[in-house]
């Protein structure tokens, strides 16, 4: 199970990577760019993130913030992250909490804010992110539990039976298939 488990999660991640990196990106000059955005399904663990990385084009201060408001496709207020930059890293990533409710081929907002260490800011970034797999694609459920991978018992019941079925709380997404 696990070696399916593994081929699969690296099968969905190279589709969504080929496939999600569209959308718009406006920002101002600036020392950092956007190198890469994409979509991330962990189906192992039921989830799905953000994961935005940023390539260093220019020099930034010692002590460096950024802020990054991920559009929660759940509705609600954005996910805001804050990640410090270190003066040595070259490409930064940026993740969002878990996500929920993702559909296919619509664009999400992210916004990106970068500060000095006095909250004075350098640059602003404004993107979006698209996905060409919807959430429809991870169970409800984990399919393991625990640091060693231990089948999840809600999924795997051991009487031979699996239950993948996808979440069915997200009014924008047509679970029914």
């Amino acid at each position: 199970m696990m070696t399916f488990t593994r081929a699969a999660t690296t099968v969905l991640l190279v589709a969504t990577m080929a496939l999600s990196t569209t959308g718009c990106q406006r920002e101002d000059e600036g020392p950092l760019a956007v190198s890469g955005r994409i979509f991330i399904f962990n189906y192992r663990v039921a989830e799905a993130t953000y994961v935005l990385t940023l390539a260093r084009k220019g020099e930034l201060p010692d002590e460096s913030v950024i802020e990054t408001s991920f559009e929660n496709p759940a509705g609600g207020p954005p996910l805001v992250t804050h990640t410090r930059i270190s003066p040595t890293w070259e490409k930064i990533a940026l993740e969002s909490p878990a996500v929920h409710c993702i559909v296919r081929d619509r664009p999400y907002a992210v916004s990106i804010r970068i500060s000095d260490g006095n909250g004075k800011p350098i640059q602003t970034i404004e993107t979006s992110v698209t996905s060409s797999l919807d959430q429809t694609i991870l169970p409800a459920k984990p399919l393991v539990v625990g640091p060693v991978y231990t089948p999840n018992p809600e999924v795997y019941p051991g009487d031979g039976t699996a239950d993948y079925s996808p979440a069915r709380d997200c009014p924008a997404v047509d679970t029914s298939t």
